[in-house]
């Protein structure tokens, strides 16, 4: 049988790749912002998990909620990123720092 602590195991191995991720490629955005959304979808798994083993439905709202935050802030980094493309044909992280207004 399937117990809470293999739940809880196998978010802290997503999030331990994500966290892998950002400080082992810090040269690409979408893949920056693709560890983000893969920690943030560990930590919903916790919320489910404890939500399933406790019988009640608060974690499984808040996951509803962050779900709904984490897709505006994905649309909102892709469209930035278009922009900052199209003004430097580029999406490295180490030239993206110097802003010009």
């Amino acid at each position: 049988m399937i117990t809470l602590t293999h739940y809880l195991m196998l978010a802290g191995i997503l999030f331990a790749i994500a966290v892998a991720g950002i400080f082992l490629n810090r040269k690409n955005v979408i893949l920056l912002l693709m560890c983000i959304e893969l920690m943030l979808l560990a930590v919903n798994f916790n919320f489910v998990a404890f939500s399933r083993f406790l019988g009640l439905l608060d974690g499984q709202i808040f996951v509803f909620f962050i779900l709904t935050v984490a897709a505006a802030e994905a649309a909102i980094g892709l469209a930035i990123l278009v922009v900052l493309f199209r003004q430097r044909q580029s999406i490295n992280v180490e030239e993206l720092d110097v802003m010009k207004g």
